[in-house]
């Protein structure tokens, strides 16, 4: 996990977040609609990119159409973040047991989970900017019925990080909210990835990686996706198929009475010698299957096409 001494700045910011989650999540889920409305109208917070990106990507639609979904998605993406705040004051039994009984997520298929997780040597698990990924840090506490087989200290969230030190800072800290009493050390930083999996090789560890981001320093490879020319990062199907592992994708979608539900469907179950571009096709056709079914359940602010 990203260790770091705390600025007067990170410990002000982070200790009136983690003050304000502790109020309801339907106050944080009120206050997403209304920031949601604020961002999209009066603030035109990156609209010009929101309209192109959804105009490229639905060209079947109209104008009225692609503004309409323009509104639901400024709404989820405030609701994202207000949703993030809540997050971080789950901590400890009582935080687990609050994130729990909330459903604000809840996982359709742990048994596949388990069963994929218990064949492999390792996992990888693609996830996108879809759901609320700045929860993916509560895993373990969106099952019900059916235990997770994943153990807390052999998970590891994959990050890039936040330009602003501060906000980098405050981030890492809520992300892994849920579990930081009980040690948890799988918040990585992308870059030193390969040398945290070396290291855990003889562990059955799962890695989430979020793989819709624009390559950086020139890396990445050519596929369609969304009607479009799009570069993709590969460094995690890179990582499959070197270690053999097995590659699953997160299909994560918005409920209609709020919150979001978790599915793992598999791309490969021993990635050992497969081609790690055919990995990702996969996911990009998962992600377009997804997308055309919730289209605003995305991060369209996003200057995905460049």
């Amino acid at each position: 996990m990203m260790k770091g001494e705390k600025s007067i700045g990170a410990w002000l910011l982070g200790g009136f977040l983690r003050l304000k989650g502790h109020l309801p999540l339907g106050y944080h889920r009120w206050w997403g609609r209304v920031l949601g409305r604020f961002f999209g109208g009066t603030l035109s917070y990156r609209k010009e990119v929101v309209i192109t990106n959804l105009s490229r990507c639905f060209p079947e639609k109209s104008y009225d159409e692609i503004k309409a979904i323009s509104k639901q998605f400024y709404v989820h993406f405030a609701t994202v973040f207000t949703e993030m705040i809540w997050f971080g004051a789950c901590r400890g039994e009582w935080g687990r047991k609050r994130l729990h009984n909330s459903h604000i997520v809840e996982i359709t298929n742990t048994e596949e989970l388990n069963r994929i997780y218990a064949g492999a040597k390792q996992m990888v698990i693609l996830e996108s900017h879809t759901g609320n990924w700045e929860l993916i840090g509560g895993l373990k506490s969106y099952t019900y019925g059916v235990g997770m087989d994943l153990e807390p200290d052999a998970f590891s969230v994959v990050y890039q990080h936040v330009h602003n030190k501060v906000w980098d800072i405050v981030m890492a800290d809520n992300r892994t909210a849920p579990v930081q009493d009980q040690d948890f050390q799988g918040y990585i930083a992308a870059e030193e990835v390969l040398r945290f999996v070396l290291s855990k090789r003889d562990r059955k560890y799962a890695f989430t990686f979020n793989t819709d981001q624009y390559p950086y320093y020139g890396n990445g490879s050519d596929i369609r996706f969304m009607g479009q020319d799009t570069r993709t990062v590969t460094a995690a199907a890179h990582l499959a198929v070197k270690m053999d592992m097995s590659v699953v994708y997160l299909r994560y979608k918005c409920r209609p009475e709020g919150g979001y539900s978790m599915t793992f469907v598999p791309i490969s179950e021993h990635a050992g010698g497969e081609d790690p571009l055919e990995i990702m096709k996969k996911y990009y056709q998962l992600l377009e299957e997804d997308l055309k079914e919730q289209p605003w359940n995305y991060l369209w602010t996003h200057k995905r096409w460049k």
